[in-house]
């Protein structure tokens, strides 16, 4: 059972930090000791994620590292190989990378560009990153983008292959992750949409384009309190807006949930614990949890704990492979 964190889990009290790189691995510390088989990070418009993971892995063993998620813009899928491949050498093979279209008012306010056709753009995206890790070269002239190595672009010791994971909520995004990448991390996704709509549809993507199983890293939401009332107000004003976004606002219909933090599982231990189990039975092949930090400080140290002892009960197989448990077999 792989679980892992998002972090950061609170950016404004990371922001009052004297300094966030060194806050952030002292966290994927406390995180590998409470036996989280996974750190992830956010990107947002401060520290850049791929880079703190890189760090992370460097300086923590025994803990995989992630990105969920980095915006596809404004990098160049070459740029994002030269940075995800040196992550994957920092850390022996512990780096994957999660990459997403993030939304579009984002993009067109901070970039000033209006983005090209999103789902033409993340394909030839992600074929252009799997030509980079696979092959080592890559000669698109694509309709959104032109990406050509004239030099090598293989970095020694960024093995095995980084594995790629997209952000996915609807059908379009799950095609291009079973087709082009090595799975999926679903957002506002609950345990039935997932057991009846998102692993179906993208394992059977997968399969007809001969890819093997697909890694499913469900963002889930929860945390260990006796603040519950507190705790669910923070989540609905941390979450709401995701609830206007067309996709999102799918994928929470589908689940019969009205507002964003009715996926949050807030109460006490056999609450999350129980919350897990429906996950895994979903068949997804590993959890990444956010809104750890909505009760006290206190709280996320219980969460933590937690979801540490779950994931140490019942592990499969070595961290650090890059390679993640068939779905279905994850809560075993």
């Amino acid at each position: 059972m792989r679980i892992g964190v998002a972090l950061p889990t609170d950016h404004t009290r990371l922001s009052a930090e004297a300094n966030s790189v060194d806050t952030l691995i002292g966290e994927v510390r406390e995180l590998a000791d409470a036996g989280l088989t996974s750190a992830w990070f956010t990107q947002r418009f401060d520290h850049d994620a791929v880079t703190v993971a890189a760090l992370a892995a460097r300086e923590v063993p025994g803990i995989d590292v992630g990105t969920a998620i980095v915006p596809i813009y404004p990098r160049h899928p070459i740029a994002m190989s030269m940075q995800a491949q040196t992550a994957q050498a920092a850390g022996h093979g512990r780096f994957t990378l999660g990459v997403g279209m993030s939304i579009k008012s984002f993009v067109e306010e901070a970039y000033g560009i209006a983005p090209h056709p999103r789902i033409r753009h993340l394909r030839e995206y992600l074929e252009v990153l799997r030509d980079l890790f696979e092959n080592g070269s890559a000669n698109l002239d694509g309709e959104t983008l032109v990406a050509r190595t004239p030099l090598p672009v293989n970095v020694p010791g960024a093995r095995p292959r980084v594995p790629v994971l997209v952000a996915a909520a609807g059908e379009q995004t799950l095609r291009a992750a079973g087709e082009l990448a090595d799975g999926a991390l679903p957002i506002l996704s609950g345990p039935r949409t997932l057991a009846e709509y998102t692993v179906p549809a993208i394992t059977r993507y997968a399969e007809a384009a001969g890819r093997p199983a697909p890694r499913i890293a469900a963002i889930v939401s929860g945390v260990v309190t006796a603040d519950v009332a507190g705790a669910r107000a923070r989540a609905e004003k941390n979450m709401g807006y995701y609830g206007t976004i067309p996709s999102y606002r799918a994928a929470l219909d589908r689940e019969g949930v009205g507002h964003p933090a009715d996926l949050v599982a807030i109460g006490d231990e056999e609450l999350l614990a129980d919350q897990v189990a429906a996950y895994f039975e979903s068949g997804v092949t590993e959890l990444v949890y956010t809104q750890t930090a909505i009760g006290s400080a206190e709280d996320e140290r219980r969460t933590w704990k937690l979801l540490g002892e779950l994931a140490s009960r019942h592990r499969h197989g070595p961290t650090g492979t890059g390679q993640a448990p068939a779905p279905g077999t994850g809560a075993s």
